[in-house]
């Protein structure tokens, strides 16, 4: 379906593309991962027939793409939709765009409506729809003229993980029905569903296969580590020569090592000998993102971590840095935010999640004094009354969800803005700019306007204009969205090197992984806290048990699954499924009848497997 063959593309004296060679076959899902900057998106222009390559050839369906493009559907990263038209509008504006004779536009678009659950609302303008509701709408438009290769280009960033998990069950029904889909994401467990997987970096392609032959590649065992004393267990295996790479994810450790038995006796006598309790460990094969990044790190694409460069000493308050006591906010008939009660203190981490629209950003938006409470109280770094007063303002950082920067502006005056807005003093300005360039990997970009950096290098830039005023509480909207592993891992050491030190943060995301690494979180859903807690708190708390299933057609079983399971209850997770059971006892034996096993075996609930049974059942 698609063979490019020596791609490159140069901007001036920059090349974004280097030459790459890759087949995609029909009918497969095909995963184009790599960081921020990689040429992903260069490559998705060129694919679509946007732009025109500098050198090498690309053939779709056997012709150049600017001659194939009304068989081609495009996801862009940014801009899919027009905001100020309907759901209808929308689709009939692409289908114009694509000739569709109107009799098969009125008999498809009622289809593609009601098969991504928009149907009841098509009049209902774009920009009024939450977010996984417009990606769902920009595949219908993408979809509308019946596509045979469809382009996406990090289509779920920003979308929460009840409507990614929908929105990639739906690219398989598609998949099935013999559409060829290339897909870019920054979520590796995503990107673990593509049939084969090409890892990109610098504009150069570094390994193409499917998730078990990636995997094979790396030659490394991952293991569970889980104990009450996770920190001392991280600090102790630190001095373990043999560990190739070792993160934490909240209430576990993943270690991976280089031999299975013998390193894991080794590591459990080492924690033995220091007194530190653990679960058993469990091996387990690595994850794409294990995959990801030991080759960045083989390629020397490890950042190093710089120290944020502290003038002032750190918090000695331990109190309640952010309170909210039966918050409410009202827009007209709707409420937006039901009876929020929160307390976060001085150094800890707080997790606000929940589905696009589910009132987390109004919550946010509230407590740090942008926008009016209808009723209720709250308090902020130890005050009630008056909180829009620049003393209090001056000791908080917000970085928002959309808007943080200038993008007419250049890095250098962006940065130079926020040390103004923050008051930042002058002789310290220098060397806190210099720490986000340095930070951000811009040393000698700094003048380079902000609208053409990729969005995950945006997003490093706008949490250093964060925090370069040393803040005692930070507000975090989505920091990560659309930030590749590394660049996340820095961004989570940061916030953790900052509440150390005694800042309260309060954080929302989508990577349910990474939320494992906060203090405590809860849980929105209708503009109400459902669930709050400690991250292993939260996961013991769910009802019923959760199963590991292997079987020899993955999508197959799925859909198999999900005509005697509710949907929720079923998800792909790699190469198995995982099935959420209330009473295992009288299900389980009905499962034989439905699809064919290879394996079943019980494992915990992982984060994502909590957070959408407690908001699917919050719905009920």
């Amino acid at each position: 379906m698609i063979e490019v063959v020596g791609l490159a593309k140069n901007y001036g004296k920059v090349n974004a593309v280097k030459g790459i060679d890759f087949v995609v076959n029909p009918g497969e899902i095909f995963g184009l991962i790599g960081p921020d900057g990689a040429g992903k998106t260069t490559t998705f222009s060129i694919l679509s027939g946007v732009i025109e390559a500098t050198a090498g050839r690309v053939s779709i369906l056997g012709k150049p793409p600017r001659e194939i493009r009304l068989e081609i559907g495009y996801l862009t990263q940014k801009f899919s939709l027009y905001a100020d038209l309907s759901i209808w509008e929308n689709l009939q504006y692409s289908a114009g765009l694509r000739q569709v004779p109107q009799p098969i536009f009125n008999q498809r678009a009622k289809q593609l409506l009601q098969w991504v659950g928009l149907e009841k609302y098509p009049n209902r303008l774009a920009r009024e729809l939450s977010g996984g509701m417009k990606q769902k709408l920009a595949l219908c438009c993408a979809l509308i003229f019946s596509p045979k290769i469809l382009l996406l280009d990090e289509a779920t960033t920003g979308v929460d993980p009840v409507s990614r998990r929908e929105f990639w069950d739906l690219l398989a029904t598609v998949a099935d029905t013999g559409v060829t889909i290339v897909v870019a994401t920054p979520y590796l467990d995503e990107a673990e569903r593509c049939n084969r997987i090409c890892l990109i970096y610098e504009g150069i392609i570094q390994q193409t296969g499917t998730l078990q032959q990636l995997r094979d590649s790396l030659g490394l065992t991952r293991l569970e580590l889980r104990s009450s004393q996770l920190s001392r267990a991280e600090q102790v295996l630190q001095s373990f020569s043999n560990i190739v790479d070792m993160q934490s994810w909240g209430d576990r450790l993943d270690i991976l090592v280089r031999s299975n038995t013998e390193q894991q006796k080794n590591i459990e006598t080492l924690l033995k000998q220091n007194e530190i309790t653990f679960e058993p460990i469990f091996p387990q094969e690595p994850t794409l993102e294990n995959v990801f990044v030991s080759s960045l790190r083989a390629q020397g694409i490890d950042p190093n971590f710089i120290h944020f460069p502290y003038m002032q000493s750190a918090l000695q308050e331990r109190g309640v840095a952010i309170g909210a006591y039966d918050l409410d906010k009202n827009f007209g008939d709707f409420q937006a935010v039901k009876k929020v009660n929160l307390e976060i203190k001085y150094g800890e981490i707080f997790g606000l999640l929940g589905a696009n629209g589910a009132g987390k950003t109004t919550t946010i938006k509230m407590l740090c004094g942008l926008l009016p409470s209808s009723s209720g109280t709250m308090s902020l770094a130890g005050e009630q009354k008056n909180l829009y007063r620049q003393s209090i303002r001056k000791k908080i950082g917000y970085m928002s969800q959309k808007f943080t920067l200038y993008d007419d502006l250049s890095i250098q005056e962006n940065l130079e803005f926020y040390c103004g807005v923050y008051q930042v003093p002058f002789n310290l300005r220098k060397s806190k700019i210099q720490w986000v360039l340095e930070t951000c990997g811009l040393i000698g970009q700094e003048n380079r306007m902000t609208s053409t950096l990729p969005g995950g290098w945006k997003q490093r830039v706008a949490f250093g204009a964060s925090v370069m005023h040393e803040p005692d509480i930070l507000f975090l909207d989505e920091p990560t969205s659309g930030v590749d592993p590394l660049a996340r891992r820095q961004f989570w050491r940061l916030i953790r090197d900052f509440a150390d030190r005694g800042t309260a943060v309060l954080v929302t995301t989508h990577y349910l992984e990474e939320a494992e690494s906060c203090h405590r979180m809860a849980f929105m859903a209708g503009g109400a806290i459902v669930a709050q807690g400690t991250p292993s708190q939260i996961k013991q708390s769910q009802p019923g048990q959760l199963f590991q299933l292997k079987v020899s057609n993955l999508q197959q079983g799925s859909n198999l699954l999900k005509e005697k399971f509710a949907p929720w209850r079923v998800a792909i997770f790699g190469e198995s499924i995982h099935l959420v059971l209330d009473q295992p006892t009288i299900e389980l034996p009905r499962l034989e009848k439905i699809i064919e096993l290879k394996s079943i075996r019980e494992i915990p609930f992982s984060l994502e497997d909590a957070f959408i049974g407690i908001i699917e059942r919050a719905q009920l």
